[in-house]
């Protein structure tokens, strides 16, 4: 249910909805997404006073991740770590100011989520970004439209790294100006750590996987591990649980639930990369294959191929990481059905859930928060999601 009562258009929306007593879970997705995208907006207007004086492009090349930021996504990551917080007894209307504070460091998350996203997308060699170009390619064609001296691709993949380093600091900026208590920092501190490092090890090991051939399932699912689950949902929720200060049962619970859910979602984010509708994911249909990523579904397939049918095996190795046409991209799909690998990872999607909604069950999450999770799960590991 949303807030009913007239809303004061001169305050952020987190505000309205925190000195009013209403819980945001209880809103409609996109509330919750307005309050998030409120306090990054008030971030990143409180930066100004120090990029303006740098001069040069610097204010421009931060305007564009600012709009980078706040231009669609689904905030998964900070909506994991607020409902985390209320599951393990937050309550915004018994303390609003420390709320706020929960709400800042979930916003933070977002900035997270940019610096990886920015970073993939130079690795992948990605042109577009839910609809858009990437920040690399858009630096690109700025120094192409400007004429200025050097490689134009070099400028922009450059321009877009310090651009994804800086989103990392200011989320760890936008975490230390939360109004949190002295005992919640120092329960943040550790595991915000361990998120940062863990992000970052998952892209080494993806980018390491693809140099030396990797082609095992183990090493899929590890990198899943580290690069997605950890920060998507099992430390958004650790996050929260800790801000909340709950015990070490519900802990392991939600990191249990986090990391098969988490898993689970990067699954079916790879099947969207090989059969997705562009409308949807935001990057063309196939660009996985031809951007060589090593995923689960692939080396599945591979394994499968291997054993059975060795020359799809040598297509699927010749394919990968080349510029395929689209009937080539539509003979792999075809492949990947045949050899039974689409319905593999549809079954350890299922089973992961399956396994994570049972952790969710027992845990001591309030009975409303249980139940919201339960909807995030299952719409993040959606066929259309």
């Amino acid at each position: 249910m949303g807030c009913t009562r007239t809303r004061d258009r001169s305050r952020p929306i987190w505000e309205v909805l925190l000195s009013a007593g209403v819980v945001p879970i209880s809103t409609e997705p996109a509330e919750l997404s307005a309050a998030f995208e409120s306090a990054l907006r008030a971030f990143f207007a409180s930066r100004r006073e120090l990029v303006d004086p740098v001069g040069g492009d610097f204010a421009a090349a931060v305007r564009h991740l600012e709009e980078f930021v706040l231009r669609g996504g689904k905030r998964i990551r900070p909506a994991f770590a607020w409902t985390g917080w209320l599951g393990a007894g937050g309550d915004p209307a018994a303390d609003p100011v420390n709320a706020s504070g929960v709400l800042q460091v979930c916003a933070a998350l977002e900035l997270v989520q940019a610096c990886a996203l920015i970073h993939d997308d130079i690795i992948d060699s990605s042109h577009t970004r839910r609809g858009f170009p990437t920040v690399h390619v858009t630096f690109t064609d700025r120094h192409t439209s400007h004429g200025w001296s050097g490689e134009a691709a070099q400028f922009g993949s450059a321009a877009a790294i310090l651009l994804g380093d800086l989103a990392l600091a200011w989320a760890d900026d936008m975490v230390r100006e939360a109004k949190l208590d002295p005992a919640a920092v120092a329960r943040l501190a550790p595991v915000w750590s361990a998120m940062r490092t863990e992000v970052l090890g998952g892209q080494f090991l993806d980018i390491a996987g693809e140099a030396s051939g990797d082609e095992s399932v183990e090493a899929a699912l590890r990198i899943n591990r580290y690069k997605t689950a950890s920060y998507t949902i099992e430390r958004p929720l650790h996050i929260g649980a800790l801000l909340a200060d709950a015990d070490a049962s519900l802990i392991e619970a939600y990191r249990t639930f986090g990391t098969d859910i988490g898993i689970a979602f990067q699954l079916r984010d790879d099947l969207l990369g090989v059969f997705g509708d562009p409308s949807i994911t935001g990057k063309p249909s196939g660009d996985d294959l031809r951007e060589g990523k090593r995923t689960v579904l692939y080396a599945v397939a591979l394994q499968r191929a291997d054993a059975s049918a060795p020359g799809a095996a040598q297509r699927l190795r010749d394919g990968i990481g080349t510029d395929l046409s689209d009937a080539a991209v539509d003979d792999i799909r075809r492949t990947l059905i045949d050899l039974g690998a689409v319905d593999d990872v549809e079954h350890r999607i299922g089973t992961l859930t399956a396994r994570a909604l049972t952790a969710l069950d027992s845990s001591s999450a309030t009975p409303q928060v249980k139940d919201r999770l339960r909807a995030m799960a299952l719409a993040a590991t959606a066929r259309n999601s």
